[in-house]
Protein backbone atom coordinates (compact mmCIF):
# COMPACT_ATOMS: atom_id res chain seq x y z
CA UNK A 1 0.00 0.00 0.00
CA UNK A 2 1.30 3.76 -0.79
CA UNK A 3 1.34 5.82 1.95
CA UNK A 4 0.92 9.64 2.04
CA UNK A 5 1.22 12.67 4.80
CA UNK A 6 -1.45 14.89 5.00
CA UNK A 7 -1.26 18.90 5.56
CA UNK A 8 -1.88 19.37 9.08
CA UNK A 9 -5.19 21.73 8.05
CA UNK A 10 -6.57 18.32 5.98
CA UNK A 11 -6.05 16.55 9.30
CA UNK A 12 -7.84 19.42 11.49
CA UNK A 13 -10.78 19.18 8.77
CA UNK A 14 -11.32 15.12 8.76
CA UNK A 15 -11.41 15.43 12.76
CA UNK A 16 -13.49 17.90 13.19
CA UNK A 17 -16.06 16.42 10.85
CA UNK A 18 -15.96 13.53 12.62
CA UNK A 19 -15.83 14.97 15.94
CA UNK A 20 -19.13 17.20 14.89
CA UNK A 21 -21.13 13.37 14.63
CA UNK A 22 -20.17 13.07 18.07
CA UNK A 23 -21.84 16.25 19.24
CA UNK A 24 -25.09 16.00 16.78
CA UNK A 25 -25.06 12.86 19.00
CA UNK A 26 -24.99 14.69 22.24
CA UNK A 27 -27.65 17.11 20.92
CA UNK A 28 -29.94 14.82 20.27
CA UNK A 29 -29.44 12.74 23.07
CA UNK A 30 -31.91 14.78 25.45
CA UNK A 31 -35.01 14.00 23.08
CA UNK A 32 -34.41 10.03 23.35
CA UNK A 33 -37.18 9.33 25.84
CA UNK A 34 -39.20 6.29 24.22
CA UNK A 35 -38.31 3.91 21.33
CA UNK A 36 -40.70 5.70 18.95
CA UNK A 37 -38.53 8.73 19.55
CA UNK A 38 -35.09 6.63 19.30
CA UNK A 39 -36.15 4.67 16.73
CA UNK A 40 -38.49 5.97 14.69
CA UNK A 41 -37.61 9.63 15.28
CA UNK A 42 -41.05 10.46 16.70
CA UNK A 43 -42.39 10.42 12.91
CA UNK A 44 -41.65 14.44 12.76
CA UNK A 45 -38.88 14.40 10.51
CA UNK A 46 -39.36 15.99 6.64
CA UNK A 47 -40.04 14.33 3.83
CA UNK A 48 -36.73 15.75 2.14
CA UNK A 49 -33.94 14.98 5.09
CA UNK A 50 -35.64 11.27 5.45
CA UNK A 51 -35.05 11.05 1.46
CA UNK A 52 -31.41 12.37 1.82
CA UNK A 53 -31.00 10.25 4.48
CA UNK A 54 -32.15 6.71 2.49
CA UNK A 55 -29.89 8.34 -0.04
CA UNK A 56 -26.89 8.33 2.23
CA UNK A 57 -27.71 4.98 3.93
CA UNK A 58 -27.54 3.47 0.43
CA UNK A 59 -24.21 5.42 -0.72
CA UNK A 60 -21.44 4.57 1.40
CA UNK A 61 -17.55 3.71 1.38
CA UNK A 62 -18.04 0.98 -0.81
CA UNK A 63 -19.57 3.66 -3.61
CA UNK A 64 -16.91 6.38 -2.37
CA UNK A 65 -14.03 3.96 -2.73
CA UNK A 66 -14.50 1.02 -4.84
CA UNK A 67 -17.22 2.38 -7.92
CA UNK A 68 -14.41 4.33 -8.62
CA UNK A 69 -11.96 1.42 -8.49
CA UNK A 70 -14.17 -0.70 -10.60
CA UNK A 71 -14.87 1.83 -13.13
CA UNK A 72 -11.47 2.30 -13.60
CA UNK A 73 -10.37 -1.20 -14.03
CA UNK A 74 -13.32 -2.49 -15.79
CA UNK A 75 -16.51 -0.41 -16.74
CA UNK A 76 -19.68 0.93 -15.39
CA UNK A 77 -21.60 -2.73 -15.52
CA UNK A 78 -21.92 -2.82 -11.59
CA UNK A 79 -23.81 0.66 -12.29
CA UNK A 80 -26.38 -1.40 -13.74
CA UNK A 81 -27.37 -2.73 -10.93
CA UNK A 82 -28.43 0.43 -9.29
CA UNK A 83 -30.08 1.50 -12.65
CA UNK A 84 -32.96 -0.89 -11.94
CA UNK A 85 -34.02 0.58 -8.76
CA UNK A 86 -36.06 3.77 -10.26
CA UNK A 87 -37.13 0.99 -13.01
CA UNK A 88 -38.64 -1.49 -10.30
CA UNK A 89 -39.85 0.88 -7.63
CA UNK A 90 -40.88 3.84 -9.17
CA UNK A 91 -44.61 2.76 -9.53
CA UNK A 92 -44.52 0.22 -6.59
CA UNK A 93 -43.62 2.82 -3.81
CA UNK A 94 -46.84 4.33 -4.02
CA UNK A 95 -48.08 0.83 -2.43
CA UNK A 96 -45.40 -0.54 -0.46
CA UNK A 97 -45.19 2.47 1.53
CA UNK A 98 -48.56 3.02 2.85
CA UNK A 99 -48.65 -0.98 3.20
CA UNK A 100 -45.72 -0.92 5.80
CA UNK A 101 -46.75 2.24 7.40
CA UNK A 102 -50.16 0.98 8.45
CA UNK A 103 -49.26 -2.92 8.99
CA UNK A 104 -45.72 -2.43 11.31
CA UNK A 105 -45.37 -0.68 14.46
CA UNK A 106 -41.43 -0.94 13.96
CA UNK A 107 -39.88 -3.58 12.37
CA UNK A 108 -40.07 -4.38 8.47
CA UNK A 109 -40.29 -8.29 9.64
CA UNK A 110 -43.66 -7.56 11.52
CA UNK A 111 -45.47 -8.16 8.30
CA UNK A 112 -43.57 -11.33 7.54
CA UNK A 113 -45.41 -12.21 10.47
CA UNK A 114 -48.73 -10.69 9.88
CA UNK A 115 -48.35 -12.42 6.38
CA UNK A 116 -46.90 -16.11 6.92
CA UNK A 117 -46.31 -16.61 11.14
CA UNK A 118 -43.60 -16.12 13.44
CA UNK A 119 -41.14 -18.36 11.83
CA UNK A 120 -40.83 -15.74 8.67
CA UNK A 121 -40.85 -13.45 10.70
CA UNK A 122 -37.69 -14.71 12.77
CA UNK A 123 -35.66 -15.94 9.66
CA UNK A 124 -36.46 -12.70 7.31
CA UNK A 125 -34.74 -10.53 10.55
CA UNK A 126 -32.03 -12.74 11.60
CA UNK A 127 -31.02 -12.98 7.72
CA UNK A 128 -30.97 -8.91 7.74
CA UNK A 129 -28.87 -8.75 10.69
CA UNK A 130 -26.32 -11.19 9.19
CA UNK A 131 -26.19 -9.46 5.82
CA UNK A 132 -25.65 -6.42 7.30
CA UNK A 133 -22.88 -7.38 9.57
CA UNK A 134 -20.83 -8.47 6.45
CA UNK A 135 -21.77 -5.28 4.72
CA UNK A 136 -20.66 -2.96 7.96
CA UNK A 137 -17.62 -4.73 8.13
CA UNK A 138 -16.42 -4.09 4.23
CA UNK A 139 -17.77 -0.35 4.52
CA UNK A 140 -14.96 0.27 7.77
CA UNK A 141 -12.62 -1.90 6.45
CA UNK A 142 -12.50 -0.07 3.06
CA UNK A 143 -12.77 3.48 4.68
CA UNK A 144 -9.73 2.62 6.81
CA UNK A 145 -7.81 1.21 4.14
CA UNK A 146 -7.89 4.57 2.22
CA UNK A 147 -8.00 6.62 5.82
CA UNK A 148 -4.66 4.39 5.99
CA UNK A 149 -2.78 5.54 3.16
CA UNK A 150 -3.85 9.43 3.15
CA UNK A 151 -2.62 9.24 7.36
CA UNK A 152 0.98 8.75 6.70
CA UNK A 153 0.61 4.59 6.98
CA UNK A 154 -1.28 5.07 10.20
CA UNK A 155 -2.32 2.05 11.49
CA UNK A 156 -5.71 1.08 9.84
CA UNK A 157 -6.64 -1.26 13.10
CA UNK A 158 -6.64 2.02 15.15
CA UNK A 159 -8.56 4.03 12.34
CA UNK A 160 -11.29 1.61 12.57
CA UNK A 161 -11.28 0.93 16.08
CA UNK A 162 -11.61 5.02 16.52
CA UNK A 163 -14.34 5.74 13.40
CA UNK A 164 -16.25 2.54 14.79
CA UNK A 165 -16.71 4.31 18.50
CA UNK A 166 -17.55 7.42 16.78
CA UNK A 167 -20.59 5.88 15.19
CA UNK A 168 -21.77 4.11 17.87
CA UNK A 169 -21.50 7.35 20.34
CA UNK A 170 -24.02 9.02 17.40
CA UNK A 171 -25.69 5.68 17.76
CA UNK A 172 -26.16 5.47 20.87
CA UNK A 173 -26.73 8.52 22.39
CA UNK A 174 -29.08 10.31 19.22
CA UNK A 175 -31.00 7.65 18.28
CA UNK A 176 -32.44 7.72 14.21
CA UNK A 177 -33.37 11.52 14.44
CA UNK A 178 -29.62 12.59 14.92
CA UNK A 179 -28.44 9.84 12.23
CA UNK A 180 -31.12 11.56 9.79
CA UNK A 181 -29.88 14.85 10.30
CA UNK A 182 -26.20 13.72 9.97
CA UNK A 183 -26.98 11.98 6.94
CA UNK A 184 -28.57 15.05 5.12
CA UNK A 185 -25.30 16.87 5.72
CA UNK A 186 -23.13 13.44 5.19
CA UNK A 187 -24.87 13.53 1.79
CA UNK A 188 -23.93 16.75 0.83
CA UNK A 189 -20.48 16.24 1.45
CA UNK A 190 -20.58 12.97 -0.20
CA UNK A 191 -21.49 14.65 -3.37
CA UNK A 192 -19.54 17.33 -3.30
CA UNK A 193 -16.45 15.16 -3.12
CA UNK A 194 -17.37 13.48 -6.21
CA UNK A 195 -18.02 17.01 -7.67
CA UNK A 196 -14.73 18.31 -6.71
CA UNK A 197 -12.55 15.26 -7.89
CA UNK A 198 -14.22 15.41 -11.37
CA UNK A 199 -13.99 18.74 -11.44
CA UNK A 200 -9.84 18.33 -10.34
CA UNK A 201 -9.35 15.30 -12.82
CA UNK A 202 -10.88 18.36 -15.60
CA UNK A 203 -8.64 20.59 -14.76
CA UNK A 204 -5.66 18.65 -14.51
CA UNK A 205 -6.64 16.25 -17.59
CA UNK A 206 -4.84 17.81 -20.81
CA UNK A 207 -7.75 18.76 -23.52
CA UNK A 208 -10.16 18.82 -20.65
CA UNK A 209 -14.08 17.34 -20.56
CA UNK A 210 -13.43 16.43 -24.12
CA UNK A 211 -10.08 14.78 -24.15
CA UNK A 212 -11.77 12.08 -21.34
CA UNK A 213 -15.02 11.26 -23.19
CA UNK A 214 -12.70 10.52 -26.43
CA UNK A 215 -10.36 7.79 -25.23
CA UNK A 216 -13.33 6.49 -22.71
CA UNK A 217 -15.31 6.15 -25.82
CA UNK A 218 -12.22 4.54 -27.26
CA UNK A 219 -11.54 2.08 -24.59
CA UNK A 220 -15.31 1.50 -24.03
CA UNK A 221 -15.04 2.63 -20.59
CA UNK A 222 -18.49 4.17 -19.71
CA UNK A 223 -20.28 0.90 -20.88
CA UNK A 224 -22.29 -1.61 -19.34
CA UNK A 225 -21.37 -4.78 -21.58
CA UNK A 226 -20.59 -7.87 -22.07
CA UNK A 227 -24.56 -7.89 -23.83
CA UNK A 228 -24.34 -11.74 -23.98
CA UNK A 229 -26.82 -14.38 -22.27
CA UNK A 230 -24.36 -15.52 -20.55
CA UNK A 231 -25.02 -16.46 -16.57
CA UNK A 232 -21.58 -17.60 -15.72
CA UNK A 233 -19.93 -14.20 -15.67
CA UNK A 234 -20.66 -10.76 -14.81
CA UNK A 235 -22.82 -9.65 -17.89
CA UNK A 236 -25.64 -6.14 -18.02
CA UNK A 237 -28.16 -9.87 -18.39
CA UNK A 238 -26.60 -10.72 -14.75
CA UNK A 239 -26.93 -7.48 -13.33
CA UNK A 240 -30.54 -6.60 -14.86
CA UNK A 241 -31.55 -9.67 -12.73
CA UNK A 242 -29.72 -9.35 -10.02
CA UNK A 243 -30.67 -5.30 -9.37
CA UNK A 244 -34.26 -5.92 -9.80
CA UNK A 245 -33.95 -8.10 -6.55
CA UNK A 246 -31.47 -5.36 -5.07
CA UNK A 247 -34.27 -2.87 -5.54
CA UNK A 248 -36.90 -4.78 -3.88
CA UNK A 249 -34.78 -5.89 -1.32
CA UNK A 250 -33.75 -2.53 -0.60
CA UNK A 251 -37.18 -0.85 -0.45
CA UNK A 252 -39.30 -3.44 1.01
CA UNK A 253 -37.59 -5.91 2.97
CA UNK A 254 -34.26 -3.71 4.50
CA UNK A 255 -35.12 -2.33 7.84
CA UNK A 256 -32.89 0.08 7.84
CA UNK A 257 -35.11 1.81 4.52
CA UNK A 258 -38.17 0.60 5.58
CA UNK A 259 -37.73 1.96 9.39
CA UNK A 260 -36.99 5.73 7.71
CA UNK A 261 -41.35 5.53 6.15
CA UNK A 262 -42.21 5.63 9.92
CA UNK A 263 -39.82 8.83 10.79
CA UNK A 264 -42.57 10.91 8.98
CA UNK A 265 -45.87 12.76 9.46
CA UNK A 266 -48.05 10.69 6.87
CA UNK A 267 -47.90 8.46 3.66
CA UNK A 268 -47.63 11.62 0.88
CA UNK A 269 -44.45 12.60 2.89
CA UNK A 270 -42.97 9.00 3.19
CA UNK A 271 -44.07 8.29 -0.50
CA UNK A 272 -42.17 11.78 -1.31
CA UNK A 273 -38.89 10.71 0.84
CA UNK A 274 -38.67 7.33 -0.95
CA UNK A 275 -39.08 8.74 -4.63
CA UNK A 276 -36.32 11.39 -3.62
CA UNK A 277 -34.06 8.55 -2.26
CA UNK A 278 -34.33 6.35 -5.23
CA UNK A 279 -34.15 8.83 -7.46
CA UNK A 280 -30.82 11.04 -5.80
CA UNK A 281 -29.02 7.59 -5.58
CA UNK A 282 -28.57 6.37 -9.37
CA UNK A 283 -27.10 9.63 -10.33
CA UNK A 284 -24.64 9.51 -7.32
CA UNK A 285 -23.50 5.91 -8.25
CA UNK A 286 -22.77 7.31 -11.34
CA UNK A 287 -21.04 10.31 -10.24
CA UNK A 288 -18.28 8.11 -8.54
CA UNK A 289 -18.35 5.68 -11.46
CA UNK A 290 -17.32 9.11 -13.64
CA UNK A 291 -14.57 9.13 -11.24
CA UNK A 292 -12.98 5.90 -11.90
CA UNK A 293 -13.31 6.72 -15.83
CA UNK A 294 -11.34 10.07 -15.07
CA UNK A 295 -8.77 8.54 -13.61
CA UNK A 296 -8.26 5.95 -15.95
CA UNK A 297 -8.04 8.45 -18.55
CA UNK A 298 -5.75 10.54 -16.79
CA UNK A 299 -3.35 8.15 -15.48
CA UNK A 300 -3.48 6.65 -18.85
CA UNK A 301 -2.13 9.86 -20.47
CA UNK A 302 0.42 10.88 -17.54
CA UNK A 303 1.87 7.31 -17.84
CA UNK A 304 4.33 6.33 -14.92
CA UNK A 305 3.16 8.50 -12.27
CA UNK A 306 0.89 5.87 -11.17
CA UNK A 307 3.30 4.20 -8.34
CA UNK A 308 3.98 -0.16 -9.58
CA UNK A 309 1.56 -2.70 -8.10
CA UNK A 310 -1.23 -0.14 -7.44
CA UNK A 311 -4.74 -1.48 -6.34
CA UNK A 312 -7.59 -0.45 -8.63
CA UNK A 313 -9.16 0.18 -5.59
CA UNK A 314 -6.13 2.21 -4.61
CA UNK A 315 -5.63 4.84 -7.59
CA UNK A 316 -8.89 6.97 -6.41
CA UNK A 317 -7.07 7.53 -2.43
CA UNK A 318 -3.24 8.30 -4.40
CA UNK A 319 -5.11 10.94 -7.18
CA UNK A 320 -6.40 12.33 -3.62
CA UNK A 321 -3.47 12.53 -2.03
CA UNK A 322 -1.23 13.39 -4.40
CA UNK A 323 -3.07 15.85 -6.48
CA UNK A 324 -5.46 17.53 -4.44
CA UNK A 325 -4.77 21.15 -3.30
CA UNK A 326 -4.49 21.48 1.04
CA UNK A 327 -8.38 21.86 2.05
CA UNK A 328 -10.04 19.81 -0.43
CA UNK A 329 -8.24 17.13 0.11
CA UNK A 330 -9.28 17.04 3.66
CA UNK A 331 -13.16 17.45 2.53
CA UNK A 332 -12.85 14.73 0.30
CA UNK A 333 -11.58 12.08 3.20
CA UNK A 334 -14.17 13.58 5.30
CA UNK A 335 -16.43 12.36 3.22
CA UNK A 336 -15.05 9.34 2.91
CA UNK A 337 -15.59 9.00 6.16
CA UNK A 338 -18.94 10.51 6.55
CA UNK A 339 -20.23 7.81 3.69
CA UNK A 340 -18.77 5.06 6.14
CA UNK A 341 -21.03 6.87 9.22
CA UNK A 342 -24.31 7.91 7.42
CA UNK A 343 -24.37 3.72 6.53
CA UNK A 344 -23.09 2.12 10.19
CA UNK A 345 -24.96 4.31 12.15
CA UNK A 346 -28.28 3.57 10.07
CA UNK A 347 -27.66 -0.23 9.94
CA UNK A 348 -26.81 -0.30 13.93
CA UNK A 349 -29.46 1.57 14.59
CA UNK A 350 -31.92 -0.56 12.88
CA UNK A 351 -30.29 -4.34 13.99
CA UNK A 352 -30.97 -3.10 17.52
CA UNK A 353 -34.90 -2.19 16.52
CA UNK A 354 -34.79 -5.59 15.21
CA UNK A 355 -33.42 -7.18 18.54
CA UNK A 356 -36.36 -5.17 20.38
CA UNK A 357 -39.35 -5.97 18.39
CA UNK A 358 -38.68 -9.31 16.66
CA UNK A 359 -37.27 -11.02 19.59
CA UNK A 360 -36.72 -8.97 22.89
CA UNK A 361 -40.65 -7.96 22.95
CA UNK A 362 -41.82 -11.35 22.22
CA UNK A 363 -39.55 -13.06 25.26
CA UNK A 364 -40.77 -10.53 27.23
CA UNK A 365 -44.30 -8.95 25.58
CA UNK A 366 -45.27 -6.97 28.74
CA UNK A 367 -42.10 -5.14 29.04
CA UNK A 368 -42.10 -1.27 29.43
CA UNK A 369 -41.13 0.99 26.87
CA UNK A 370 -38.55 2.15 29.00
CA UNK A 371 -37.00 -1.46 29.47
CA UNK A 372 -37.25 -1.78 26.02
CA UNK A 373 -35.43 1.43 25.35
CA UNK A 374 -32.47 0.35 27.56
CA UNK A 375 -32.36 -2.85 25.56
CA UNK A 376 -32.52 -1.10 22.38
CA UNK A 377 -29.04 0.99 23.91
CA UNK A 378 -27.14 -1.92 24.90
CA UNK A 379 -28.03 -3.71 21.63
CA UNK A 380 -26.53 -0.69 19.71
CA UNK A 381 -22.79 -1.07 21.57
CA UNK A 382 -22.96 -4.47 21.08
CA UNK A 383 -23.70 -4.21 17.57
CA UNK A 384 -21.57 -1.68 16.89
CA UNK A 385 -18.53 -3.35 18.72
CA UNK A 386 -19.47 -6.39 16.24
CA UNK A 387 -19.13 -4.35 13.43
CA UNK A 388 -16.07 -3.17 14.19
CA UNK A 389 -14.52 -7.00 14.90
CA UNK A 390 -16.19 -8.07 11.72
CA UNK A 391 -14.09 -4.83 9.76
CA UNK A 392 -10.48 -6.02 11.94
CA UNK A 393 -11.53 -9.50 10.31
CA UNK A 394 -11.56 -8.40 6.93
CA UNK A 395 -8.29 -6.46 7.93
CA UNK A 396 -6.88 -9.76 8.94
CA UNK A 397 -8.14 -11.88 5.63
CA UNK A 398 -6.34 -8.67 3.66
CA UNK A 399 -9.68 -7.77 2.16
CA UNK A 400 -9.40 -9.32 -0.94
CA UNK A 401 -12.27 -8.36 -3.65
CA UNK A 402 -14.42 -6.47 -0.68
CA UNK A 403 -16.62 -5.11 -2.95
CA UNK A 404 -17.76 -8.59 -5.02
CA UNK A 405 -17.35 -10.25 -1.77
CA UNK A 406 -19.93 -8.01 -0.14
CA UNK A 407 -22.43 -8.32 -2.98
CA UNK A 408 -21.92 -12.27 -2.97
CA UNK A 409 -22.31 -12.42 0.85
CA UNK A 410 -25.44 -10.24 0.40
CA UNK A 411 -26.53 -13.11 -2.28
CA UNK A 412 -25.97 -15.58 -0.13
CA UNK A 413 -27.09 -14.21 3.28
CA UNK A 414 -30.26 -13.06 2.31
CA UNK A 415 -31.37 -16.17 1.47
CA UNK A 416 -34.69 -15.95 -0.66
CA UNK A 417 -35.76 -12.78 1.39
CA UNK A 418 -37.32 -10.94 -1.35
CA UNK A 419 -39.15 -14.24 -2.59
CA UNK A 420 -41.25 -13.92 0.72
CA UNK A 421 -41.82 -10.44 0.43
CA UNK A 422 -43.50 -10.90 -3.29
CA UNK A 423 -45.19 -14.12 -2.56
CA UNK A 424 -46.89 -12.33 0.22
CA UNK A 425 -47.48 -9.04 -1.38
CA UNK A 426 -48.75 -10.50 -4.78
CA UNK A 427 -50.50 -13.90 -3.83
CA UNK A 428 -53.25 -14.59 -1.76
CA UNK A 429 -53.29 -17.99 -2.05
CA UNK A 430 -49.72 -18.42 -0.60
CA UNK A 431 -49.46 -19.99 2.82
CA UNK A 432 -47.31 -20.67 5.61
CA UNK A 433 -47.01 -24.24 4.55
CA UNK A 434 -46.26 -23.56 1.18
CA UNK A 435 -44.12 -20.43 2.43
CA UNK A 436 -41.97 -23.04 4.58
CA UNK A 437 -40.98 -25.26 2.11
CA UNK A 438 -39.98 -23.19 -0.55
CA UNK A 439 -37.49 -21.56 2.13
CA UNK A 440 -36.15 -25.22 3.01
CA UNK A 441 -36.10 -25.67 -1.03
CA UNK A 442 -33.91 -22.34 -1.28
CA UNK A 443 -31.75 -22.87 1.86
CA UNK A 444 -30.67 -26.27 -0.09
CA UNK A 445 -29.78 -24.70 -3.10
CA UNK A 446 -28.02 -21.88 -1.27
CA UNK A 447 -26.20 -24.75 0.65
CA UNK A 448 -25.13 -26.81 -2.74
CA UNK A 449 -24.28 -23.41 -4.53
CA UNK A 450 -22.00 -22.40 -2.09
CA UNK A 451 -20.46 -25.58 -1.21
CA UNK A 452 -19.50 -26.33 -4.47
CA UNK A 453 -18.54 -23.05 -5.88
CA UNK A 454 -16.82 -20.74 -3.27
CA UNK A 455 -13.28 -22.13 -2.31
CA UNK A 456 -12.69 -21.69 1.48
CA UNK A 457 -9.16 -21.20 3.39
CA UNK A 458 -8.11 -24.88 4.85
CA UNK A 459 -5.88 -23.42 7.42
CA UNK A 460 -2.56 -24.11 5.53
CA UNK A 461 -2.62 -21.32 3.25
CA UNK A 462 -4.55 -23.17 1.10
CA UNK A 463 -8.18 -22.69 -0.78
CA UNK A 464 -10.89 -25.71 -1.69
CA UNK A 465 -14.25 -26.27 -2.01
CA UNK A 466 -15.76 -28.47 0.87
CA UNK A 467 -18.08 -30.34 -1.67
CA UNK A 468 -16.50 -30.99 -5.08
CA UNK A 469 -19.01 -32.60 -7.62
CA UNK A 470 -16.66 -31.63 -10.75
CA UNK A 471 -19.09 -31.23 -13.54
CA UNK A 472 -22.44 -30.64 -11.44
CA UNK A 473 -20.95 -27.70 -9.27
CA UNK A 474 -22.41 -24.23 -9.71
CA UNK A 475 -20.78 -22.79 -12.15
CA UNK A 476 -23.19 -19.76 -12.45
CA UNK A 477 -22.37 -16.08 -11.21
CA UNK A 478 -21.97 -15.07 -7.83
CA UNK A 479 -24.65 -12.19 -8.77
CA UNK A 480 -27.06 -15.14 -9.40
CA UNK A 481 -27.29 -16.56 -6.13
CA UNK A 482 -29.59 -14.54 -4.42
CA UNK A 483 -31.81 -14.48 -7.85
CA UNK A 484 -31.95 -18.28 -7.71
CA UNK A 485 -32.82 -18.11 -3.82
CA UNK A 486 -35.30 -15.70 -4.34
CA UNK A 487 -37.42 -17.39 -7.29
CA UNK A 488 -36.97 -20.87 -5.94
CA UNK A 489 -38.79 -19.17 -2.61
CA UNK A 490 -41.40 -17.31 -4.54
CA UNK A 491 -42.07 -20.45 -7.44
CA UNK A 492 -42.03 -23.46 -5.04
CA UNK A 493 -43.33 -21.66 -2.16
CA UNK A 494 -46.05 -20.62 -4.06
CA UNK A 495 -47.11 -24.25 -5.85
CA UNK A 496 -46.58 -25.85 -2.45
CA UNK A 497 -49.32 -23.49 -0.69
CA UNK A 498 -52.11 -25.11 -3.61
CA UNK A 499 -51.15 -28.93 -1.67
CA UNK A 500 -52.81 -26.85 1.55
CA UNK A 501 -56.51 -26.05 1.94
CA UNK A 502 -56.20 -22.31 3.56
CA UNK A 503 -58.14 -19.04 3.67
CA UNK A 504 -57.09 -16.83 1.42
CA UNK A 505 -55.27 -14.09 2.76
CA UNK A 506 -56.33 -10.76 3.45
CA UNK A 507 -56.64 -8.31 0.70
CA UNK A 508 -55.07 -5.50 2.89
CA UNK A 509 -52.02 -7.60 3.36
CA UNK A 510 -51.47 -7.93 -0.51
CA UNK A 511 -51.17 -5.61 -3.75
CA UNK A 512 -54.59 -6.84 -4.39
CA UNK A 513 -56.58 -4.14 -1.94
CA UNK A 514 -54.64 -1.55 -2.43
CA UNK A 515 -55.34 -1.81 -6.67
CA UNK A 516 -59.04 -2.24 -5.48
CA UNK A 517 -58.96 1.01 -3.24
CA UNK A 518 -57.38 2.33 -6.96
CA UNK A 519 -60.70 1.30 -8.40
CA UNK A 520 -63.04 2.46 -5.77
CA UNK A 521 -61.60 6.17 -5.87
CA UNK A 522 -61.88 5.96 -9.98
CA UNK A 523 -65.05 5.45 -10.25
CA UNK A 524 -66.46 7.60 -7.28
CA UNK A 525 -64.39 10.49 -9.26
CA UNK A 526 -66.33 9.42 -12.05
CA UNK A 527 -69.64 9.43 -10.56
Amino acid sequence: MIHTTLHWIDYLIVIISVLVAVLVGIWFSRKQKSTNAYFAAGGNIPAWAVGMSMFATIISSVTFLAYPGAAYGGNWILLVQGLMVPVVLVGLIGFIVPLYRKVIKLSTYEYFERRFGAFARFYSSVAFILENFSKMGAVLYLMGLAMAMFMGGLDINLIIVCIGVVIILLTYLGGMEAIIWMDVAQGFLLILGGLLTIGMLFYLTDGGPATIFSIAAQYDKIDFGPYTLDLVNTTFLVMVLNGMFYAFQKYGTDESIVQRYLTVRDDKSAKKASYLGVLMSVPAWALFMFVGTCLFVYYHINTGILPEGIKDDEVFPFFIATKMPVGITGLIIAALAAGAISSIDSSINCISACVVEDFYSRINPKASDRLKLWIGKVSVLIVGIGSILVALLYVKMGGQGVLGSLFGLYAIISAGIVGIFLLGLFSRRANWQGLYIGIAAAVLFTAYAVLTSKPFDMGNGEKQLLLDLGEWNFKHSTYMLGVYSHLIVLIVGYFASLLFKTPLASKDLTIWGYLEERRAEKNKKNV
